[in-house]
Formats: C-alpha cells, structure tokens, sequence
C-alpha cells in the first residue's frame, strides 16, 4: 500500500509531464493556414471593386500599378474557403464577384491573358482555381452562372489541352497544367484530360535531374528549354505534379516529386526562409519564396504524412512569412520594403500565397503535426548538389549557400533575364544563428524584363558579395562567371573548405585578363575567406566587396584600419581583414546597396587591391567572426 503511494503521485506526473510535452511538440497546422489564409483574404476583399455600376465590378485593383490582373481573380479560391473556414457571407459573396469577372475578361480562344501583359500560359492556374472552387460555390451560384462558369471553365481547360507543352510555356505551366487537366478529368468526366495531363506530367518528370532538380524555367536552345530555379519548383512545378499524381493515381510522378522534395528541403533555413538566392529565375526572390509564384506550403501538405519534417517546413516558412506582411496586410517583396521601396507591393504576392495556402488548408488531414527538426537545424554537415554546381553547409553559428551553377542562355546571352544571378563561386546566402543574414543576393545588375513586375530602381548596386574591377573594357566580376569550378570537403570536425576557381568576367562572358580562386573555411565561430588573384593579361585596381545586410539597428564600427565591429542586438560579429596588400574602406555609397527583390538593405564593406610589381599574384585573407 505504502508502495503504491509513492508510485501514484509519480505516475501522474509524469503523465502531466508527456502530455505537455506532446501538446509542445505538436502543431495545428490547418488552424496555422486559415489563420493566415482568411487575414490575406480580408485584403484581398478591401481591394475588390464593389460599385455594381461598375464595369469592372468584382475585380481585384492592385495599390503598385493601378492595373485589374487578371490573375488576382485567383482569389476566388482563397475567398471560397475563407467562406468555407468562417461562414461568413463577405468572402462568398466576394469569390462569386470575382469569378464572374474573370469569367468576363476570357478571350474567344478559352485563354486569359496575364494583363497588363500578353501571355496566356497563367489560364492554367485562373482556371484550376475555378475548378476548385466550384464545389463551394455551386450551391450559391444561379442557374445562369452555372452554365456561364462551367462553359468558361471547359473553354479554358480545352485551350490548354490545345497549346500547353514545354515548347510552349516554361516548365512550371506545363507542371501546373497536369494538375489542372488531371482535376478537369474528374470536373468533366472526361477521360481525355486525365490522358493528355499523364503525357505532359512524363514529359516534365523527364526533365528532372538526378538531384531532383527540375529543368525548363530557362530561355529556348532550340524549341526546348533547360534551367532550373528552385525557387519556382518548390512553389509552382513540384505541388502541380504531386497534385496531379494524387488526382490521377501516378505512381511514377509521385515517386519523382518525393525523391525531388528530399533535395529541395535543405533549401528552407533553420529561419523557415527559403533560399532561392542562386536559382535562375531568382531575380524575383522574396526571402520567404518568389513574388510571383504560389508558395511552399501547398507542396508540403501533399507530402506531410510521408515525413514529418515537412509539415515543420511548411510552417517555419509561414512564420516567416508573416513577418514580410506590412501593416496595410499586403505582403512585401522582403524584409525591408518599406526601407527600401516607394511603392506599395503588386497584389500578386498577397493572392498566390493566399491560393497556396487555401490548398494547403484543404489538403492537411491531420489535426495535429508532430514539430520535428529540418536538416537546416541540424550542425556540422556539408551538402554538393553536383547537377547544379551548389554547395550547402552547415556549423553552430552559420549556414551558407555557395553557387557555381553553370547553366548559360547561350541564345539569349547577355539578354537574357536569367544571366544576372549570382554565380562564379560567389556565397548567395549567409546567415547567422539569432541573427539572420550576414549576406545575402540580388542580381547582378538590376533590369525591368518583366515591367508590371519589377519596380523602378536606377542605381542601385547588387547585393551579392563579390570580386570586380572595371577598366576601359567594361566591368568584370566572379558573378559573370558561369564556367566556375567548385568543391569542397570536410577537413576536421565541423570544419568545412570549399573552394572555386574561374575568371573575372563581363555580362558577355569574356574574360578581362584576371583570374581568381575563391576559398572558404567555416567554422563554428567564423567564416575565413582567401582570395587569389592571378594577373595575367591586365592588372587592374580590383575591388572586393561584402555588402552586409544592414537590419534596423546594426551597428558599423570601425576599430582599425583592417577591423569592423558589426553590432546588432545581442549579437556582435567582427570583420578583419587578415593578410594582403588591401585598403578597407566602408559604408562607400551605401544608399546604393538596396535592392527591390529581395527587398533588403545592405552596408558595403570594401577591400581595394592595387597590383604589386613584379608579380603577377596577390592573395587577399579576411574573416567574419563571432564575437558573442
């Protein structure tokens, strides 16, 4: 008896004990995404056109340019299930007028066009989103609306049938466009949609590379397209194939998108950002994923039973996510768009990530997550992806991305919008534990390709650390070099080298006549960078330059000729500069060093390398260590 007193108490405590650790180890991630989900969608209805006497009435205008997309119209999903998550009429109401707009601006083909643009390839997206609202909405609709969306909707999907293919559009449509014939199959029982959506899903799975990376975002060779951005594949392709193959039952798609997730994890950071800092459509990149694509989460959800890291991805990203929403309820280009930027953001990030998450909700079908750990978090590893040239690695304090992908628009060159990002070696993405980033990447040079999409920014200057010079050829750097070679190896415990070699070279991809290798060595506590240039045919003053992301509040302190204290919070990092025959200079135009995608700010440190007589070689050491 005495005994069992002892034990009982004991007993119940440690039930006490299990059952508070569960509930701390465990996520309601549908409760996450409608919390979200139905905050965008209040926006999203505080810009919907409501004067019935309007000719546009139901449509979406965008604060940036004043322009009715189209593509907002997306919203009628999003909207539909913020009715659905909270019953009330307001987001109904709002997905019926905007569907019947959209329905409206439809071309006589079926297509719709990405206004203010031409291109027609986003129907695929205007009109899964249809679909899928459909099953909320019938009940609401008349009789006349009925016939008028499902006469738009078979318009639509019957376009696609008709034009959609990797000749036609970049990969991400024609990954889209699977799920959408897939889901039209079904819509329609209609066996021909479900045959052409598993041609084009094998047609786009072949393109998948061993890493699971995903070609075909890049500009044509001859009709076909090559490139991969991971960005568009983890918030666009990847979930439009995985949904597809849950709607058609394809064992092989699906197998293809669970062996690319395994890759494409390691590119959420232990912030929940997610880094497509070196992918080839990265002029676009936000932090939190692309401003013009869908989002994670939609992708995760698909996949969250098979690994429970997944549903853990999908919510550090949503985390993050959320602190890239501005007090108007828009969501930002990045982390200091209201530092950076005039202008109030386009309406697209504010509807693709509400459609992302509108499926996320509907595809999550647990009501709890169990928190697991992502292989960000974990320490003292390095990761080669070979088919693109990206190394990744991991210790206490710091988490780098360094890129050498090699991928060329040989027809395009110089042209193309795909050739300013960072590469030659160049450290894309650098972030520090409690702190953030220490570096980060913009395109090389900053251009307008897209003009709806990219805001006006003269002058500024590219984020992305790096080596350059310019003399009376031009301008030459590391980040125009796309022939890079690069490795690295583990050399004692958790310390990681890599190395890349290559040529300073202009937009063009000529050499100037200075060659250069790039060394890194991370540790816990600090990142050492060894630079050696070799003169061989010029002998310019050369400029190394680390633009460090200047966060509310940090610091610069300059202590001596070679050091920098950078204080920020309670975090303290100092820069020095270790051996070579270099000026440091900082903060030399700093105002310059902004971009709008991501939307960041930087504060440039800069190491000024003079050629020495009579030799033809100089190296250059400097670190970023932690101070506390």
């Amino acid at each position: 008896m005495t005994g069992f007193k002892l034990k009982f108490p004991f007993l119940i405590l440690m039930t006490i004990v299990f059952s508070l650790k569960s509930k701390a180890q465990n996520t309601d991630l549908k409760k996450e995404y409608a919390t979200t989900l139905v905050s965008l969608a209040d926006v999203l209805l505080q810009h919907q056109l409501k004067d019935k006497k309007n000719p546009d009435f139901g449509a979406l205008k965008c604060d940036y340019d004043q322009v009715l997309h189209t593509r907002a119209s997306e919203a009628v999903y999003p909207l539909a299930i913020a009715y659905k998550i909270t019953g009330k009429r307001q987001y109904l109401e709002a997905a019926i007028r905007t569907g019947n707009w959209l329905i409206k601006q439809q071309q006589t083909d079926g297509s719709w066009k990405e206004t203010p643009e031409e291109w027609t390839g986003t129907t695929t997206d205007q009109v899964l989103m249809l679909m899928l609202a459909w099953g909320h909405l019938e009940s609401h609709l008349n009789t006349a609306e009925k016939t008028i969306w499902n006469t738009a909707i078979r318009k639509a999907v019957d376009y696609l049938y008709r034009v959609m293919s990797p000749e036609f559009a970049s990969i991400n449509y024609v990954a889209t466009t699977c799920a959408t014939l897939a889901k039209a199959g079904l819509f329609f029982n209609d066996e021909k949609y479900r045959k052409r959506a598993k041609e084009l899903a094998h047609r786009t799975v072949s393109k998948m590379d061993e890493d699971g990376f995903l070609n075909g975002e890049g500009g044509r060779t001859h009709a076909n397209k090559l490139g991969a951005d991971l960005g568009y594949s983890m918030e666009m392709s990847l979930w439009g194939l995985g949904f597809y193959s849950k709607l058609n039952y394809d064992t092989l798609v699906n197998n293809a998108v669970k062996h690319a997730l395994k890759s494409h994890l390691y590119f959420i950071y232990p912030d929940g950002s997610l880094d497509n800092s070196w992918g080839i459509r990265s002029n676009k990149w936000t932090t939190y994923g692309g401003a013009t694509s869908d989002g994670c989460q939609v992708l995760f959800s698909l996949y969250a039973n098979e690994d429970p890291r997944y549903g853990m991805a999908s919510l550090k990203n949503l985390q993050y996510l959320r602190k890239n929403i501005l007090p108007s309820g828009l969501i930002a280009y990045g982390p200091h768009h209201e530092a950076v930027m005039t202008q109030p953001p386009c309406i697209y990030p504010t509807f693709t990530k509400a459609k992302n998450l509108a499926m996320a909700w509907e595809l999550e079908t647990q009501p709890n997550r169990m928190q697991a750990r992502l292989p960000t978090e974990e320490t003292g590893w390095m990761k080669h992806f070979k088919t693109m040239d990206v190394i990744q690695l991991r210790t206490a304090n710091f988490m780098a991305t360094i890129t050498g992908y090699r991928y060329k628009d040989y027809k395009a060159g110089a042209k193309s919008k795909y050739m300013y990002r960072p590469a030659g070696g160049a450290i894309s993405n650098l972030w520090v534990k409690d702190h953030g980033y220490l570096t980060a990447s913009s395109v090389t040079e900053y251009s307008r390709p897209e003009p709806m999409s990219f805001p006006e920014a003269p002058g500024i200057k590219s984020l992305t650390p790096r080596i350059e010079y310019t003399d009376s050829l031009g301008y030459f750097t590391n980040l125009f070099e796309f022939d890079s070679r690069i490795e690295g190896a583990q050399v004692g415990t958790d310390r990681f080298e890599v190395k890349a070699t290559g040529e300073l070279k202009d937009k063009n991809w000529l050499a100037g006549g200075v060659g250069y290798s790039l060394d890194y060595l991370f540790s816990d506590s600090s990142v050492i960078k060894t630079i050696n240039l070799v003169y061989h045919d010029a002998r310019p003053v050369v400029k190394i330059i680390e633009p460090v992301i200047n966060y509310k509040g940090t610091a610069f302190t300059r202590i001596d000729v070679h050091t920098v204290l950078i204080t920020a919070g309670d975090r303290q990092l100092k820069f020095k500069l270790l051996s070579g025959n270099a000026t440091l200079s900082i903060g030399k135009e700093a105002d310059r060093y902004r971009a709008p995608y991501p939307a960041l700010k930087a504060f440039p440190l800069e190491l000024e390398v003079h050629p020495v007589e009579g030799s033809f070689k100089q190296e250059i050491q400097y670190e970023f260590s932690i101070i506390r």
